[in-house]
């Protein structure tokens, strides 16, 4: 199922204010919060997905990467990268309560981490089997580098906030209690961009596109998550960088089905081969091998070919390929064939079917016959 579309999400349109998303976002918020709708799941999924929108929309980088390239900007695509956490709820919840209580837990001048970035990996059966190494192109944002992640045009310096005098916060009451929130006009910092670098318009980060090399060990599943540190997003006045997670997706085959480090071949066979027995070629993942099928092989028996599966991640070796035998019987006969056929029915006495003689048997015993 698609995404909806943020805006529509909010009820908002797209030259919406900061100030309209955030309201829009506290009205929606509290009308859905879990704790109004116990038990709600629809409340309870409505939610989160109003939450996953504001964390988009009240974020200038996002919000421009979202207008410009839609979900593929900022969320999980089939084959790309996005945020590998859920929404980080940190931050709507100081929104949240703000617009409760008034205040928030948000703390001038720390340094907050690049986020974690997943990009989604598809590649074939044999590609998992062997190993590989990709290149693959991961946007992100990545520090400035002509403000070196300041923000500040280069030579310029940052000014005091006059309305919370560099403390980052403003103190007011509300009846009994004394309460404090970010300073509106500084958001916090304690410090107001005069003249801002003109690269990143005080952001602090870019958006770029770096490419990388990513190596996929042998026996990788779907599902699979390789880690690769430091190659997140950058962080904010300071914070580490996040991590990048390569999520893999292997391919289905239209020859092998994968059961743990085993893999299933399904091999049809005439029901003349099945009872005098022969010797098929089959595929392999590196390519084909004889197999033995012996005289009276019935349908559904497997074979199983040792060392010819999936490697194990973990190095504990190799699985096996597990021939399953389907013995095909033909729908459309000749003249001949019917009559060869009829002949070899007559010559039937039960001891070339012992499967059908012991049933016949116990039909026999049941019956009292």
């Amino acid at each position: 199922m698609s995404k909806r579309d943020y805006y529509e999400t909010l009820g908002i349109d797209r030259e919406a204010s900061p100030e309209q998303v955030k309201k829009a976002y506290r009205k929606l918020a509290h009308q859905y919060h879990p704790d109004k709708n116990s038990g709600n799941k629809e409340a309870e999924e409505r939610f989160k997905e109003v939450s996953e929108a504001y964390e988009v929309l009240r974020d200038p980088e996002k919000r421009a990467a979202y207008d410009r390239f839609g979900h593929a900007g900022v969320g999980r695509s089939a084959e790309g990268f996005s945020d590998f956490a859920d929404v980080g709820f940190g931050g709507l919840f100081d929104d949240l309560f703000e617009g409760f209580f008034g205040t928030t837990g948000r703390r001038r001048g720390a340094g907050q981490r690049g986020a974690d970035l997943r990009y989604n990996l598809t590649i074939s059966l044999e590609e998992a089997a062997r190993g590989l190494e990709r290149q693959v192109v991961i946007p992100r944002l990545d520090a400035c580098a002509s403000c070196g992640g300041t923000g500040l045009k280069p030579g310029s310096r940052p000014k005091t906030c006059s309305a919370c005098r560099g403390t980052g916060q403003v103190r007011f009451s509300r009846g009994f209690l004394t309460v404090s929130q970010p300073c509106h006009r500084c958001r916090g910092e304690g410090t107001i961009l005069e003249d801002p670098c003109r690269t990143c318009q005080g952001q602090a980060r870019v958006r770029i596109e770096r490419t990388l090399s990513v190596k996929v060990p042998p026996g990788v599943e779907t599902g699979t998550r390789l880690r690769i540190g430091g190659e997140g997003e950058a962080g904010i006045r300071g914070g580490g960088r996040g991590d990048l997670y390569v999520v893999i997706q292997v391919a289905e085959h239209p020859l092998f089905v994968r059961e743990g480090d085993d893999l299933l071949c399904e091999v049809p066979v005439s029901f003349t081969q099945a009872a005098l027995g022969a010797e098929l070629k089959i595929p392999t993942l590196t390519g084909s091998t004889k197999l033995k099928i012996p005289p009276g092989t019935q349908s559904g028996a497997e074979v199983r070919l040792r060392g010819q599966g999936m490697p194990s991640l973990r190095g504990y070796g190799v699985g096996d390929l597990r021939v399953r035998v389907l013995v095909e019987i033909p729908t459309r006969l000749t003249a001949r064939q019917r009559q060869l056929l009829e002949e070899f029915a007559t010559l039937e006495n039960g001891d070339g079917t012992p499967l059908s003689k012991r049933f016949l048997e116990r039909v026999r015993e049941l019956l009292g016959q």
